[in-house]
């Protein structure tokens, strides 16, 4: 036989390989893609008028009559775990990441209890955040009677979907009262970020008729991953009032429209009147979002953001990604701090003291386009007032980055910015 036969026949074949790649990557992201939000929002009402509003445009419901509890960095766990062991009839749990330690070993062992005292336990773990989970932990769970699941594992029934994670943390007990927000089960999350080895973060604790909406939330994946259906006033209860709080939670992802968690902080950026105060670990705002921004400051709003510097990240490229962004931002009149001590994990926006964001959204591409997530819109001035207290904490410990020092950093560190930049929706 000819060599070049064969030489021919191995170009024609990879050639056609390589084709139907990149034919099928075209096809995942025909599928996948949406049309993102134009920040253009023109009303006369200042949020706190407009809550159903943004619950609409968020596919979610505003509902009355709740209470709010905030519970910040490592005494979160302590009320937590004490109100997982009081569960009557059941605990549904779910988390991006858990680390084998400390604190995933007081989990498991709360969660495994219920379990053994023959409570429903339904655990959803994301496959990639809780790799490192421990076969211990895992088996006591299972042999607890717990019902552990992981979100898009590593089959290739999921191969379209392995960047689909699910970044939610919640936990519903007795389907009457709820937790949501940032925490995660590592043991980095224990103490009270006293020192790089501590992180900060918040969650808060709902009691009242949304409830209902967390468990929706929870039912939504764990239905998508079992395919089981849970039904009854063990986890759906009818909630009476418990508190004066109206509350939205936004968490859907709609095909072809951007997902809830992006409209939910685009609208609210055009809707402030006096002051967006933000707290996120990664903040590498969309170029829409930061004319949003700047237009915001014109019209006198007081834009802030607040964050960890990248050597107190986690994930120093996620801190050097938004510095490429810095400038255009700091020349919109945002102002910019990072915090240097620790990772400040904590996902909060503030508007006007009146209106908050939490949970488990990052303000960047990759929670608002790709992961599960789940964000609270909270109408009550106090919650308002408590959050921006925890900014006021960590302001002064933090340095404010100045435009024209900025703009005069190394070309080294610009290079890395840019660079970086490129992979911002995968990070």
């Amino acid at each position: 036989m000819n060599p070049s036969f064969w030489h021919d026949s191995f170009f024609y074949a990879a050639a056609a390989f390589f084709a139907i790649a990149l034919l099928l990557l075209v096809v995942i992201w025909s599928v996948r893609r949406h049309r993102s939000p134009t920040l253009h929002v023109s009303s006369d009402l200042a949020i706190d008028q407009l809550v159903p509003s943004l619950a609409g445009l968020t596919l979610g419901t505003a509902v009355a009559g709740n209470s709010v509890e905030v519970f910040e960095n490592g005494a979160f766990f302590e009320v937590l775990l004490q109100r997982i062991q009081s569960a009557r009839h059941g605990v549904h749990f779910e988390t991006f990441l858990w680390k084998e330690g400390v604190l995933g070993q007081r989990v498991a062992d709360a969660l495994s209890e219920r379990a053994r005292a023959g409570k429903h336990v339904r655990v959803l773990l994301d496959a990639t955040g809780c790799k490192k989970l421990g076969k211990g932990a895992r088996r006591q769970m299972e042999e607890a009677g717990c019902k552990l699941i992981f979100f898009h594992d590593k089959r290739l029934r999921n191969i379209g979907l392995l960047n689909d994670r699910d970044h939610r943390k919640l936990v519903v007990i007795d389907g009457r009262e709820a937790f949501v927000g940032g925490h995660c089960i590592v043991d980095s999350w224990l103490g009270d970020a006293q020192d790089n080895a501590h992180f900060g973060d918040i969650s808060v604790r709902l009691r009242g008729p949304i409830v209902n909406s967390i468990q929706a939330v929870f039912s939504e994946n764990w239905v998508g991953q079992t395919g089981e259906l849970f039904v009854g006033d063990e986890v759906f209860p009818h909630l009476e009032p418990a508190g004066d709080v109206l509350i939205h939670a936004a968490f859907v992802k709609p095909e072809c429209s951007a997902p809830a968690v992006k409209i939910l902080h685009h609208t609210a950026i055009c809707l402030a009147r006096k002051r967006i105060w933000i707290q996120n670990p990664y903040f590498i705002p969309e170029p829409e979002a930061i004319d949003a921004f700047g237009d915001a400051v014109a019209r006198g709003v007081d834009v802030r953001v607040l964050m960890p510097s990248a050597h107190a990240s986690d994930n120093p490229m996620v801190q050097h990604a938004g510095h490429r962004n810095f400038e255009k931002l700091l020349k919109c009149g945002v102002r910019l701090f990072e915090y240097p001590n620790t990772l400040l994990h904590q996902k909060i926006m503030t508007i006007d003291g009146v209106w908050s964001a939490v949970g488990s959204s990052n303000f960047d591409d990759r929670s608002f386009d790709t992961n599960d997530e789940i964000t609270l819109g909270i109408l009550d001035a106090a919650t308002a007032s408590r959050l921006d207290a925890v900014f006021e904490k960590y302001v002064p410990l933090s340095k404010e980055i100045e435009l024209e020092r900025w703009s005069k950093r190394g070309t080294w560190h610009k290079l890395k910015d840019n660079a970086v930049y490129l992979l911002n929706e995968v990070l």
